[in-house]
This record gives C-alpha cells, structure tokens and sequence, in this order.
C-alpha cells in the first residue's frame, strides 16, 4: 500500500509538472517573430533619430514604452509627488572638453597628439606640477611617496577598467592627475585614440549627484615615447620597475613637470528609465526584473544610428515578456513573485540610468531576487557563430550556482540553443561581465544573467539596421529569457547565493 500510495504522489508532482511546462509552452508562444519585429522596427527607425540619451528620439522611445506597458495594464510604479509614473527621471550632467593641451618642456601637444584627456575637470589656464612616478599604479605604491597636488605617473596594461581603478586611488592619495601609459608603442594608443575619437569628442556624461568635483581632473593617456622626455628614462626600463613586486627603484626616478590646460562645456540633462510593474501572487514581495536598454547613439550629421541590435532587440524582447506575463495574469496564471519590466537610458553614456536605479531603487535591492538582461540577442558574432542557434550568457554562475542550473535545465528544456560562455571570463578583454546594465545589480550582491551574442561589423555603426535581425534565432533567444523567468517567479524559492557571493 505504502508503495501505491509513494508512486501516486510521484505521479501526481509529475502531473503537476507537466502543467506548469504546457502553461510555459503556451504563454511562451504569444512572444512571435512578427510581435518582435513589429516593435523593433518603430525603435529603430529613422523616427527616432538614434535614441540618443536626453533627446528627441530618446524621448519618443520612452513614450513608446510607457504606452505599451499602460496598454498591457501594468501598474506605473513610480511614485512622483501626487501621481504614480511609468518613468523615473534619471538627472544628469554632460561635459565636453572644448579646449585641452599639454606641455611637456616648450613642446605643446594638442589633445589627441600622443596623448588624450578623460575627466571631469577643467583648469583655469594652465597649470603645472611635478610628475611622480607611481610604477603600475597598485595602493601599494603610494605607501612612501607624497603625491598630494601633484601628477602621478603609471605604466599599465591595456585594460581601461584596471587604469579607472587606477585613477580612484590616485584621487584617493590626493594626487592631482593620472598620467597613464597602458601600450607599449605609439602606433597602438594611435588605434586606440582613431577608435575611441568620436566617442570621447563627444563628452562625458554622468549621473548629476549635486555634488560639486573634487580636485582631481582626470586621466591622461600619454604616448611611452614622450616617457623620457617627463621622467629622463625610456619606456622599456621605467616598464621594468613598473611591475617588479616591491617599491625598489620607485624613489630613484627623478621627478619631472608637466603643464596641462582643460576647458570644458557643461550643461545639465534629465531623461527618464521606463518600468511598467506586475504584482505577484504569493511572493509578491519578492521581485524579478527584466532589462534592456533603450538608448542608442543618435545621429552625426545626417547619419542615424538606429541601434537595431543595440539595444532595440533586447528592448523589443523587454516589450514582448511583459505582454506575455500580463496574458498569463489576466488568465489566472500570473507569477508569484512580482515583476518588474524596465528599460534604462544612458547605458550607452556609461551604464548611467541602471546605476541611478541601483542607488535609488524604486523597490528595495534586498527583495529582488534576479536580474535578468538583455543587450545585443538579435545578431551572430559573424566571425564566429555564423549559422550558429546559440546565445552568449555571462554572469549566471557568479553569485548563484543554483541560478546558472536554472538557466541551463531552462534551455535544455525548451529552446536548446548552444549556450557559450566565452564573455563570462571576468579577465576576458572585453569585460563583457562590467560593460552592460547587469553590472549595477550584481554588484549589489543580486544574482544576475547577461544574454548576448557578442559584437559584429555593425557594432555602433550606422549600419545596425532591422533588416540584418535574425529573426528566428532572435525568437529562440527571448524565448529562452522567457523560460527562465517563467521559472524564477514561479518556483517556490529565490536562487540561493552561493558563499562566495556573501564574503
């Protein structure tokens, strides 16, 4: 008896199971091709001008969202004085460097001539200081040297993330600057600065905090040929003491002087993040999100951007998962946890609106249970997964394991697309894992899933148009976003975080 009563119980979980699968299947199927095209093709169409963070476009983009999620009858979870608001109006500040050069000696370099300035700061006329050699730039380095006022110089590898962190301990030990050589030849900072021009002539914007810049003005990245010319000694020698493993030879190097001269434009910017919220059931008080983000690069001239690709397929995927969910709901078969669908701005500028939201969260951090985003799912990596059913994730297994299991059995469930992990190296060139909206929620300690499929000719070209979306396998790719958080709303507990995660 007791053995027919074990297997009627296996038996009726199995049933139950099977229910849950053919309601995923169902809901799952409303999100089409058509659907996604439909909505993609308004995003990234010349109307919208290239989406670019606090214009125009951007702004039309932003009404489209709000509309939709009203449609779907999404509640508007903002609360702005005596209303509630599909947007969170995200404040922030644009500087242009307008005017920057250096002197080295009574040879003056214009910005982009061996060298190029990346701050917030500006000077009023030139300014001089002693240069002081920091090695690679590492806390350590500072431990017997008063760098307070002054410039500090570093030799480092070409990695920008390593040389920001660089700069925050040189403001943090009071320095004045950062003058950094991270190539090791002139011709490659030339590739870099011709990469990179555009971008940076076009400013740096960032979140408006209110609170006044300190002193530090920003880094430089200097040529290693004009490394003698500061300091009195070549690149290949100064890189060798650079990366030895102590302090020895650092109080050696002479002290040298540069001058510098910034000027800038400023002015102030407000665009919006657009969330549209589905209450849950049960665990209502635990929350889900889903992300993209909607901002592109506008237009240069009569050039638009259009962003078809980034990020127009994972904001149309966005629009999509929320439709799908409100079906289920209006069905009777809602999600337990509540959801939260929600496309930033700025991410283009700098992750700037999913930063906002992490430090002025509309619910609280400690209740949301997973991110789940997507940016750049409607192409292939041509160089490498031509043809290829696959997605790229990255992040599944950082702070939850259980998460990454979930991910996996999802897709081995329902869509078997290949997974690849190759971006998931946080010591990947690209740090993929810090580059897209992901980042703001992990690292608050918020289990996080990043889909993607790597870059592609038309990356942040003019050419990133609808017509070049791969439709089927960008179907496959929101479909799977849609099982697994199908799972994670419904299952009865939050991917536990892993022990690492809590140290």
């Amino acid at each position: 008896m007791r053995k027919i009563f074990l297997g009627l119980l296996t038996l009726a979980a199995l049933n139950i199971q099977a229910q849950k699968s053919e309601l995923a299947v169902k809901y799952a199927n409303t999100i089409t091709e058509e659907d996604l095209m439909d909505q993609l093709s308004i995003l990234a169409s010349d109307a919208l001008e290239g989406r670019e963070t606090g214009e125009r476009g951007q702004r039309m983009a932003a009404a489209l969202l709000s509309d939709h999620f009203q449609s779907l009858g999404l509640k508007a979870p903002v609360n702005q004085g005596d209303q509630m608001s599909y947007y969170q109006n995200v404040p922030l500040v644009s500087s242009k460097t307008k005017n920057a050069y250096m002197k080295i000696g009574k040879t003056k370099y214009e910005n982009f001539d061996k060298n190029v300035f990346v701050g917030t700061g500006v000077t009023s006329g030139e300014m001089t200081e002693e240069v002081i050699f920091v090695g690679n730039g590492a806390a350590e380095r500072y431990e017997s040297l008063d760098v307070k006022g002054k410039f500090v110089l570093m030799i480092g590898d070409n990695n920008y993330r390593a040389t920001l962190k660089a700069s925050k301990i040189a403001a943090a030990n009071g320095a004045k600057a950062l003058i950094a050589v991270r190539t090791a030849t002139d011709e490659i900072l030339d590739q870099l600065l011709t990469s990179y021009r555009g971008y940076l002539e076009a400013g740096r914007m960032t979140v408006d905090t209110g609170i006044e810049e300190g002193d530090f003005l920003g880094m430089y990245f200097l040529a290693p040929s004009l490394l003698k010319d500061v300091l009195g000694k070549p690149y290949d020698k100064l890189s060798a003491i650079a990366f030895s493993e102590d302090n020895a030879g650092f109080n050696k190097i002479k002290k040298g002087k540069l001058t510098v001269s910034i000027e800038k434009e400023v002015k102030k910017i407000s665009s919006e993040n657009v969330m549209g919220y589905l209450e849950g059931s049960d665990l209502k008080d635990e929350l889900v999100v889903i992300t993209s983000h909607y901002d592109h690069l506008g237009r240069r001239g009569d050039k638009i951007f259009n962003g078809a690709d980034d990020d127009g397929s994972g904001t149309a995927g966005v629009m999509e998962m929320a439709e799908a969910f409100a079906m289920a709901k209006a069905d009777g078969n809602g999600p337990r946890r509540s959801m939260l669908f929600l496309a930033f701005t700025g991410e283009e500028k700098g992750l700037l609106g999913s930063e906002y939201y992490a430090d002025n969260p509309v619910f609280p951090l400690a209740n949301t249970v997973t991110n789940l985003n997507m940016d750049m799912i409607g192409r292939n990596d041509d160089e490498n997964y031509n043809g290829k059913d696959y997605v790229c994730l990255v992040g599944s297994d950082k702070l939850s394991t259980e998460l990454h299991e979930i991910s996996e059995k999802a897709n081995a469930t329902y869509t078997n697309l290949e997974l690849n992990y190759v971006y998931n190296d946080e010591n990947h060139p690209e740090q993929i894992y810090y580059r897209s909206d992901h980042w703001n929620f992990a690292k608050n300690g918020i289990p996080v899933i990043f889909y993607t499929t790597g870059s592609h000719d038309d990356y942040h070209k003019e050419t990133d148009t609808v017509e070049k979306i791969e439709r089927d396998v960008y179907l496959k790719r929101t479909r799977l976003v849609f099982y697994t958080a199908w799972e994670l709303v419904n299952r009865d507990s939050r991917p536990a975080l892993d022990e690492k995660a809590n140290n």
